[in-house]
Order: structure tokens, then sequence, then C-alpha cells
């Protein structure tokens, strides 16, 4: 699983905000119940020097500290336990439970990411995708050839309607489950209404049901993100600028919906190619033919785009017209 270091710091927040509130509970109790009870506060304090007594008699070498130190404290504990259940109190009201006691709040257990963890990283990016609503009903389980023609071909093709959505569907699953292993980039274009956008969002569900960082942008919502990162710098231009050349899967839907022009152009080619260096993964769905892509944009990007994306080409009736009949 990879993460941004913004998603990282934002996850470690929210477990040290965590630990914080922990450690204000405790301290709220222990006042409470030192107020009516003078003699826990004295407990407590014992404690604390037995504890430090233990620490710094180890640093000093004495190897016999650690075991009568432990039955010193052990032996306070006990009565304080006491003096608490006596006053109406759980034993463990100064141990109030984690959220996780797996890692006690840490988000790590040992050297290893603790499943709460994995599950938060999974929440953040599924919350930042752009996509959450969405994919609960746009993914490869709902995905249908029903509405792709057999009898229908493209100019000059031998291959049918069906035939080529069941081709891209087979090929976007291999790069979900080969996205660790394998690097790839895709390129959906044709026709408007044949699914492209509905497999880029079957991806993006494999992607981030495992804790991919996915970002989603229509083309148009990409170039504004990038023209408020060249034109005002401020520090949420920032992030989003950040995030999209270091997410794992970046989606770039209806591209050329945009309005073209020498800004966009040099942006976008400056997106792929930093992207491509890095080996960051990018799905782009466009209308637009090919040669379309060459002529608004640029050489260099057609030629990026068709020698580091995989080309799969949709065509048919429009879904969203079949679907009202």
């Amino acid at each position: 699983m990879s993460l941004t270091n913004t998603q990282y710091d934002e996850i470690m927040r929210s477990y040290q905000d965590r630990q914080m509130k922990r450690r204000r509970l405790i301290a709220d109790r222990k006042k409470e119940a030192a107020d009516r009870s003078p003699q826990l506060a004295g407990l407590d304090a014992e404690v604390a020097r037995c504890s430090v007594s233990r620490v710094t008699r180890l640093l000093n070498g004495e190897t016999g500290a650690l075991a009568g130190a432990s039955d010193e404290i052990a032996a306070l504990s006990a009565r304080r336990e006491e003096l608490l259940v006596s006053l109406g109190y759980p034993a463990d009201y100064f141990e109030p439970p984690y959220d996780c006691p797996d890692c006690q709040d840490t988000g790590y257990i040992g050297n290893r990411r603790c499943h709460c963890f994995l599950q938060a990283s999974i929440d953040l990016v599924y919350a930042q995708s752009n996509l959450s609503s969405i994919l609960e009903e746009e993914n490869f389980s709902h995905f249908s050839l029903r509405y792709y023609a057999d009898d229908l071909y493209a100019p000059g093709s031998t291959v049918s309607s069906r035939a080529a959505a069941q081709n891209a569907c087979s090929k976007c699953r291999r790069f979900a489950e080969e996205f660790d292993t394998e690097y790839q980039n895709i390129l959906l274009f044709g026709d408007t209404g044949v699914g492209k956008t509905f497999l880029s969002h079957c991806v993006a569900k494999e992607l981030l049901d495992t804790g991919h960082s996915v970002i989603y942008f229509s083309a148009q919502q990409l170039f504004d993100r990038l023209a408020e990162h060249a034109f005002r710098r401020d520090t949420a231009a920032a992030s989003d600028y950040n995030n999209i050349f270091d997410c794992d899967l970046l989606i770039i839907d209806d591209l050329g919906t945009e309005m073209a022009n020498t800004f966009t152009s040099s942006q976008f080619f400056v997106c792929l190619n930093e992207r491509i260096l890095h080996r960051r993964s990018t799905i782009i769905s466009t209308n637009l033919g090919l040669q379309d892509i060459a002529s608004i944009y640029s050489e260099r990007i057609f030629s990026r785009i068709t020698s580091d994306f995989l080309l799969l080409h949709l065509f048919g009736k429009d879904i969203r017209i079949q679907k009202t009949f």
C-alpha cells in the first residue's frame, strides 16, 4: 500500500489526537478521584517515583532492580485499585480503553502497520478520491456486456462492439490485478456513453479497496487545480497539486471537454511526463480520436500516450440512452 507523505501525515495526526485525548481523559479522572481521596494522589506519586527509580537503577547497571521495583509497583497498583473500587470507580478507571487495543492507538505493532492503520488508509484514500459514493454502483460486479452489440463494427475493423468491450474489461481487470507488479497506463477512447468512465471507476474501486491512493478529476477539474497552483500557490492548491503527481493512480476523465489552450497543453505534458518518469499510473478517458489528441494538444503528448499507454477503443450505442427504453 502506498500513501503520499501528506496522506501518511494526516493519518498519523489522527493517532496523535487519539493519544492526546486519552492522556487528557486520564488526567481529568485522576484529578476528579484525587479531589475525593487525597490518598489516591499519594499512591500515584509513589508509583511514579518507583518507576523513575527503577529506570535510574537499571541505567546505573543494577540488574536486580527490575524484579524488586516491579513487585513494589504491582503492590502499589493493587492498593490503588482497591481504593478506586471503594470509592465506586472501576478498578481500571485510570486505564481507559484504546480505540485499538492491538496497537494502543499508535498505528503500529512493532515495525508493522496495524490493521486499524490499513483501514484508516482505505477510508482516507476513498474520501480523497472524489469517487466514494459512485463506486457502490460502478464496479466490475456491475459491468455488463449486454449493452454492446455483436453485429456492430467500427469502420475498417472486424472487431465487434461487444468484443471490444470484453477486451477492454479484461485488460482493465488485469491492470488492477497486476498494479503492484506491472507498471501500465490506459487510454480509454471512443464514442460518448459507451462505458469508458465506468471502466475507469471499476479499476479505481479495486485499487481503493486495497488502500492505494487514487485521485479522480474531470479534465476541467484537473486543469483548474493546475492553474490554481500556478497562479495562486496557496496551501490547499499546493496539496492538491502534489497529490496529482504523487498518487498511485490518477484518473483524468473526459479529456477534451476543457477549454484547450497553450497553458493546458503545457501543463498536460508536464503532468503526463512526470508521472511516466516516476512510474505512476494514469488512466485517461476521452471522446477524442487519436489524431484529435495530436492536433488539439501536441505531437509530443500524442507520442507519450501512444508509446506509454495501453490504447482501448470502445464504441457502440449510448448506454445511457439504451437504459431509458
